[in-house]
C-alpha cells in the first residue's frame, strides 16, 4: 500500500532556532511553531486555540534559519513527520513528534527589512548571499491557499 508523509505549516516561532553541528559538521536548527486556530461555536461565541509544534531543520536549511530567524517570526513549513522513540533510565517508554522541515519560506517582511537595514541593494533583499534559491523571501499572502 502506498503511504505519504507529507506537512504543511504556517505560524510564528516560539523560541529563537538553536543551531547546533554534528560530529560530522552537518548543521541541525531546532525551534517551535505556534499555529494559531480561531473559530466562531454554534453559540456565537469567539474561540481560539495553540498548538505547538517542534520542527528540525538540516544542512545549509538550517544555517539560514539559524541566522535570519528569531522568536516571534512568521515561516512556511514544508516538511515530514518524524516519529522518535525511547526509553527512559527508569524503564519508561517515551515519543516525541515532530516534523523535519525540507523546504521553508519567509512570511511577511521581517527577513527583508532585517536585510535592507544592513544595507543591502535591493536585489540582495530579494536573495541574499548564501540563500539556497528554492527559499523565497516574499510571497503574496493572496497565493497562499488557506
Amino acid at each position: 500500500m502506498a503511504s505519504l508523509n507529507k506537512v504543511f505549516l504556517m505560524g510564528n516561532l516560539t523560541r529563537d532556532p538553536e543551531l547546533r553541528y554534528t560530529p560530522a559538521g552537518l548543521a541541525v536548527a531546532s525551534f517551535g511553531i505556534a499555529i494559531n486556530r480561531a473559530w466562531t461555536a454554534k453559540t456565537g461565541e469567539q474561540k481560539e486555540e495553540v498548538c505547538y509544534v517542534d520542527i528540525n531543520v538540516f544542512g545549509r536549511r538550517a544555517e539560514v534559519v539559524g541566522e535570519y530567524f528569531s522568536k516571534g517570526n512568521p515561516i512556511f513549513i514544508e516538511g515530514r513527520l518524524q516519529l522518535n522513540q525511547w526509553e527512559t533510565k527508569d524503564g519508561q517508554k517515551r515519543s516525541t513528534l515532530r516534523v523535519v522541515a525540507d523546504n521553508f519560506q519567509f512570511i511577511g517582511g521581517s527577513a527583508k527589512r532585517s536585510v535592507d537595514e544592513a544595507g543591502a541593494s535591493a536585489k540582495e533583499a530579494k536573495q541574499p548571499d548564501g540563500i539556497p534559491e528554492d527559499v523565497h523571501l516574499d510571497i503574496n499572502n493572496e497565493e497562499i491557499p488557506f
